[in-house]
């Protein structure tokens, strides 16, 4: 067994994308922050962000128009305090992020505002199409020059630590067993408080636009440790990933049709009218299962969107990312239409916190695609995610500003490192597995039959021993492959336990909305 060594913070945080880094640059105006990251510092979902993030800033736009875009697209089930709180504040954490050193991009002397599906006017800030990379790259600017702030890369957090407190006699997170990746070396981080911003579960997919980092690792580790969890049933497929979509798909923006392209059948007509009356600026759940309905009726492998109506210019100015990803596979923009395929994307639940941030478990906060804050209800709409990020990360921050001076010392944390090597089953074999069953039963399209198989499955495959090689990596492999079936099978039992058909969450076995039985949440506790 390795050596164990010590550190002691006040704060633990979990991730380094938008929630965790800009937690992290408020929290350290009063604490110490350790920032722990599996990989490199800039691989996170927030880096692979293209569209935006969608804020009031136009004069024709509201909080009030926002919150109502919001909470039709959440079909329901969004909190609506909890999307007030979102449009309200977004505006002043734009402004926080551009204080940063966020360039968003501009026309005229203002923020250039896109618009996406699902959004009555513009209201997107975007940086061209790679926002969510020039995010990253000012936060962790900005977050290199605070004292208060040490970031660990290549450290993987292996399992959170929960203790009695003193002077309530309850039980509370206390910090995390952490191993350096490339050391091959233990460490036990106390903490009297942790923020989870761990990032997405795409990774148990098949095709996803995540990077292969989002395995759900916080959902997992907060909910063996104690905190709720809710709606992970509302799994968000990105309608347009571009095809061939083997590896992390290569994402094209809701906003190349809020410039105007059309989904078109592989012989050219265009088919979204036929299923909602914006067109292919339909709410992503309908935009994925139409494409979907499509593929299948006409036995294509992927449908077409066409960006032909759309300027030259304005594809170079806007998108010149994707117009280069496109070069690169032999698709010319504006002439040649893309082929896309719909791929997992967002996942809207999470571990369930209330308004500042706070899970079930006393110490553990969450933001983030981590955490079901109650936003993005059954469908999340496009763009509100980095937003939702960074508005609830600063209130988790100013909450945990109180909350640390009511949080003693902890006892009882035990320290109890595994060993780096284990016989059992090769893990990549059952990550194949588990991302297969996962895309053929718990898919775009589910039913009670296909969600039963995928339980079973799952079930088998949560009983294979892993194999540990001895290494950092191949031990970090191996449970991040647990990870995945710890989230797969809570996915399932949240997607069983739903039986209706309501926003991202479609069955054909309950084809309707049933709002007398199913408008709650569904939430899971240990």
């Amino acid at each position: 067994m390795s050596s164990l060594e010590k550190i002691r913070t006040e704060v633990l945080v979990v991730g380094s994308g938008i929630a965790g880094l800009s937690f992290a640059l408020k929290a350290c105006e009063y604490a110490d922050i350790l920032v722990v990251t599996k990989k490199e510092r800039l691989e996170s979902n927030t880096n692979y962000a293209q569209g935006g993030v969608a804020a009031v800033f136009a004069p024709d736009d509201s909080p009030e128009l926002h919150v109502a875009d919001t909470l039709v697209a959440g079909a329901g089930l969004c909190h609506r305090r909890a999307v007030e709180e979102l449009a309200r504040e977004g505006p002043e954490r734009v402004q926080e992020l551009m204080e940063w050193g966020v360039r968003f991009s501009r026309e005229d002397g203002r923020v250039a505002l896109g618009r996406e599906a699902g959004h009555s006017v513009r209201r997107i800030l975007h940086a061209a199409d790679l926002t969510g990379q020039e995010i990253e790259r000012a936060l962790l600017a900005a977050v290199a020059a605070e004292p208060r702030i040490t970031l660990l890369e290549d450290h993987f957090v292996w399992s959170l630590a929960t203790a009695t407190d003193r002077t309530r006699a309850r039980t509370r997170c206390a910090g995390a067993l952490v191993l350096d990746v490339h050391g091959a070396r233990w460490k036990a981080v106390d903490a009297r408080a942790v923020m989870l911003a761990a990032g997405g579960t795409g990774h148990l997919y098949r095709h996803t636009t995540n990077p292969d980092i989002a395995t759900g690792d916080g959902i997992s580790l907060g909910y063996a440790a104690g905190a709720a969890v809710a709606n992970l049933e509302f799994v968000q497929f990105h309608p347009t990933a571009m095809y061939p979509a083997e590896t992390r798909a290569q994402l094209i923006s809701e906003a190349v049709r809020g410039e105007g392209a059309e989904l078109r059948r592989q012989d050219g007509t265009a088919f979204m009218l036929d299923y909602h009356p914006a067109g292919s600026l339909a709410p992503r759940d309908v935009v994925a299962r139409a494409c979907d309905a499509e593929m299948n009726a006409h036995g294509g492998e992927f449908v077409w969107l066409d960006l032909s109506s759309i300027e030259a210019s304005v594809i170079e100015r806007r998108f010149p990312n994707i117009m280069k990803e496109c070069a690169d596979r032999g698709v010319h923009l504006p002439v040649d239409p893309i082929p896309v395929v719909p791929a997992a994307h967002y996942q809207c639940g999470g571990l369930l916190t209330d308004w500042d941030g706070r899970t079930s478990l006393a110490g553990l906060y969450a933001a983030g695609e981590i955490a079901c804050t109650g936003v993005h209800g059954a469908n999340r709409l496009a763009s509100n995610s980095l937003l939702e990020a960074v508005v609830y990360a600063h209130r988790a921050s100013v909450r945990l500003a109180g909350d640390l001076r009511g949080l003693p010392e902890v006892q009882g944390a035990e320290w109890d490192p595994p060993d780096l090597r284990a016989p059992g089953e090769p893990a990549s074999g059952v990550e194949e597995r588990v991302r297969d069953l996962m895309w053929e039963n718990v898919g775009i399209v589910r039913s009670d039959d296909r969600l039963e198989a995928g339980r079973e499955e799952i079930d088998h495959l949560s009983g294979v021993p892993l194999a540990r090689d001895g290494t950092g990596p191949g031990a970090m492999h191996a449970r991040q492959v647990e990870f995945m079936r710890d989230v797969a099978t809570l996915v399932i039992r949240c997607a069983q336990r739903r039986r209706e058909s309501r926003g991202l969450h479609f069955t054909e076995s309950h084809p309707r909305r049933d709002n007398e039985r199913f408008l709650r949440d569904t939430v899971l506790s240990r």
